[in-house]
C-alpha cells in the first residue's frame, strides 16, 4: 500500500524551525518500520518543501505556503491506499483523516496495526 504518514509537522511549534525539524524527524522515524513492512511510506512534507522553495516561499504560512502545503497532501490522497495518523495535535493530519474517511481509505493509529504486504 502506499500510505500517507500524517501527524504534526507546524503543530505545537510556534513556528520555531528546531520544533518543525523534531516533528518531521517524527514523521519520518515512521517511514524505514512501514517501507520493511512492505509498504511504501510518503510524508507531505517530502513533497511540498522542495515546491515550497521552488515558489519562492518566504515564510511559514505565506501565500505561496497556503498554495502549496496543504494542498500537496489532498493530492497524495487521490493516490494512497491508507493514512497513518501519528500523536500530537495538528489540524492539517486531522484534515487529512478525515480526507480520507471521507474517501473510504483505511485510517491506521498505529503502526503495529498495519498489516505486512503479502
Amino acid at each position: 500500500m502506499l500510505i500517507l504518514i500524517a501527524g504534526p509537522y507546524r503543530g505545537g511549534t510556534n513556528d520555531d524551525p528546531k520544533l518543525i525539524q523534531q516533528n518531521l524527524d517524527k514523521l519520518e522515524a515512521v517511514a524505514l518500520p512501514l517501507f520493511r513492512k512492505g509498504h511504501m511510506p510518503v510524508i507531505g512534507e517530502w513533497l511540498a518543501l522542495p515546491l515550497l522553495h521552488l515558489a519562492g516561499s518566504k515564510r511559514i504560512g505565506d501565500s505561496v505556503w497556503d498554495e502549496i502545503q496543504y494542498p500537496v497532501a489532498h493530492r497524495l490522497l487521490e493516490k494512497c491506499d491508507a493514512v497513518l495518523r501519528l500523536e500530537g495535535e495538528s489540524k492539517g493530519a486531522d484534515n487529512d483523516v478525515r480526507i480520507a474517511k471521507e474517501k473510504g481509505l483505511k485510517v491506521y493509529y498505529n503502526l503495529e496495526d498495519i498489516p505486512n504486504a503479502e
